[in-house]
């Protein structure tokens, strides 16, 4: 009998080691980036198994930079649904007549994550269509929806302008951030910006260089804002071409007034009055309401494209499934949605799936955090209830398709793993995310969760690569 237990304990061991053991090639190719094991976890489960085939510090909490937002969005279908979309309302806090309005035209916002310049262009369309045309109050901009501190762009990377570092806005608009095109001309560069904006100047001091490298074009553009103008400085290399960026380079209310004056003046419309922030008076009547486009589309922006202030605008948004809070005749909660109101929420509802993740951390459910830890383990628990979820099909149909789409088109699109996963990866200095779903040749499909904290991992996505074709190759 003593044998017999000896025996067991042998076989469970050698099972345990196995299990932590990684492939040859994702070992080989750790060791090529100078990454030990030790900074690396790993889970890999087939979907519906009770146990994973290969796990490696997978109960460690870590950053998981944008693979945070797998939790996010599930969370968002489950709680909110696919079908659910944003509002954002106009009203007039005043007297309409024959075009004219005798006060102030109020725009309330509820976060919509993507209210988009030609969407805002249809919804103005439409005010003038209903007969406003004048305005001779003030544009209010109510942007009370979200209770958060004010947002430091800049204290993340020190790079305020760029598109990933805006914050999250109750009426976000068009993601707060222009469209900067670049056209070498002879020795001339003509710099034009999208969506123009009213009362906002371009100085364009840049020189167009006869050459210089094009990988990181844009190092050498210095953008400087403040009071009224844009100013660029620096140089462009001539031989890259056309090139565009976008960046964020006015707060939010400002942002907004200047979109909507270009707008309103191209469709035949006035304003007398400033924009400013408020709230309608109890007199305002409702004029016009923009609905957004549904949650089952959303999520996909936010997770194929890795969209962070999507994901800000979302994660505030689950504050409304927080069961306690008074909603309005369309579902909407009426008290102001805040990070801590939806940290409860997930926290909530992960009780209420039955899943427990102690270490969990939560700041913007984006993953852009130096803060944010899940376990690897957690996450892949996360992955295989996802899978037995009825809107499965959403959330990984939200996922960049490997080699094909989003921030995967490039990715292993000649390896024969191509089309077989749908993965969403992480990147932040020191840190190399992957996680989502590998179909292996033998049609099974798998969960696949590697987390990389390490000076160097950034050289570690051969080593992730190599983890993904070992799946594929299963049988």
């Amino acid at each position: 009998m003593k044998r017999g237990w000896l025996a067991l304990f042998a076989l469970c061991f050698a099972a345990g080691a196995m299990a932590a053991s990684l492939p040859v090639a994702v070992r080989q190719e750790l060791k090529q980036a100078g990454i030990p094991q030790s900074s690396v976890a790993v889970v890999v489960q087939q979907v519906g198994k009770r146990q994973p085939l290969l796990h490696l510090n997978d109960e460690r909490a870590m950053n998981p930079a944008s693979t945070m937002k797998l939790l996010t969005t599930f969370a968002a279908l489950d709680l909110l649904g696919p079908a659910y979309t944003w509002k954002t309302e106009a009203y007039l806090d005043g007297e309409l007549k024959d075009g004219v309005l005798e006060g102030n035209l109020v725009l309330k916002g509820y976060g919509d994550p993507k209210f988009t310049v030609e969407q805002f262009w249809l919804w103005l369309a439409e005010m003038r269509a209903r007969g406003l045309r004048e305005i001779r109050g003030d544009l209010v901009l109510d942007r009370s929806y979200f209770d958060i501190p004010p947002f430091d762009a800049g204290a993340f990377d020190n790079d305020p302008v760029r598109a990933y570092n805006v914050g999250a806005d109750a009426l976000l608009l068009n993601f707060n951030t222009l469209k900067l095109s670049y056209l070498p001309e002879g020795g001339a560069l003509r710099v034009f910006t999208e969506p123009r904006l009213d009362g906002l100047p371009l100085d364009n001091r840049l020189a167009a260089l006869a050459d210089g490298p094009c990988d990181d074009w844009d190092d050498g553009i210095l953008v400087e804002t403040g009071g009224d103008v844009v100013a660029l400085r620096g140089g462009y290399p001539g031989v890259c071409g056309e090139r565009s960026h976008n960046l964020s380079l006015m707060p939010h209310a400002r942002y907004v007034e200047a979109v909507f004056r270009s707008l309103w003046r191209e469709l035949g419309g006035t304003l007398q009055g400033v924009a400013r922030d408020g709230a309608a008076s109890e007199r305002a009547r409702l004029f016009a309401t923009h609905r957004s486009e549904p949650l089952a589309q959303v999520i996909r922006d936010i997770n194929k494209f890795s969209n962070n202030v999507m994901a800000r605008q979302l994660f505030l948004t689950l504050g409304e499934a927080a069961p306690a809070l008074p909603a309005d005749g369309e579902g909407v909660s009426a008290a102001p949605m805040s990070v801590a109101r939806s940290v409860q929420t997930v926290q909530d509802w992960l009780v209420q799936q039955g899943l427990d993740f102690p270490e969990l951390v939560l700041e913007n459910g984006a993953g852009l955090s130096r803060i944010e830890r899940i376990s690897a383990d957690h996450l892949a628990q996360l992955l295989l209830r996802a899978a037995a979820h009825p809107l499965s099909a959403e959330l990984q149909a939200s996922l960049p398709i490997l080699g094909v789409d989003g921030t995967m088109k490039k990715r292993l699109k000649d390896s024969p793993a191509a089309s077989h996963a749908h993965l969403k990866s992480g990147t932040l200095d020191g840190v190399r995310t992957l996680a989502g779903y590998v179909r292996s040749d033998a049609g099974r499909e798998w969960v696949v969760v590697c987390f990389i904290a390490h000076p160097s991992a950034k050289s570690g996505k051969a080593a992730q690569d190599a983890l993904v074709e070992w799946v594929r190759g299963l049988e």
